[in-house]
């Protein structure tokens, strides 16, 4: 349903989220949230392009939210670095399709449905669930 690079940036902002206040260096990232070191960096970057991160540098430097995660939707990190793609004319690119077929309209109507769903859930409410298990990070010592 979602790319990797969509995966890896939700449990990279669930674990910053889980430490708010202290910033987490990408090697910290890396091992909590088993995305390989390389990969992570390039999701960062783009995380904080889209501003959802920031990074600092120097002795206790590291990532870290720029936003409150109740002002975080699972939507936004995913659009950050691999956008929902809705339907918007025949993919085909048939011109007689001058409307979505009955095919394409209820694969689009999946991916509303699915924007929509994304939209209304933030990171606060993923990491206040009331499972016992944390979120898309990995909290062992």
């Amino acid at each position: 349903m979602i790319s990797k690079t969509a995966e890896y940036a939700l449990r990279a902002i669930a674990c910053l989220a889980g430490r708010v206040g202290q910033p987490a260096a990408a090697d910290i990232l890396a091992e909590k949230t088993k995305v390989p070191r390389r990969y992570l960096h390039r999701v960062l970057q783009d995380l904080a392009a889209a501003e959802l991160v920031r990074s600092r540098s120097g002795p206790g430097g590291g990532y870290e939210l720029n936003r409150d995660p109740a002002e975080i939707t699972i939507l936004e990190v995913v659009n950050a670095v691999a956008p929902l793609e809705r339907i918007r004319e025949c993919p085909l690119g048939l011109k007689s399709h001058t409307a979505l077929c009955p095919l394409h309209a209820e694969l689009d109507r999946a991916y509303a449905a699915t924007e929509a769903a994304f939209a209304s859930v933030t990171i606060e409410q993923l990491l206040n669930s009331t499972s016992p298990v944390v979120p898309l990070c990995d909290v062992s010592p």
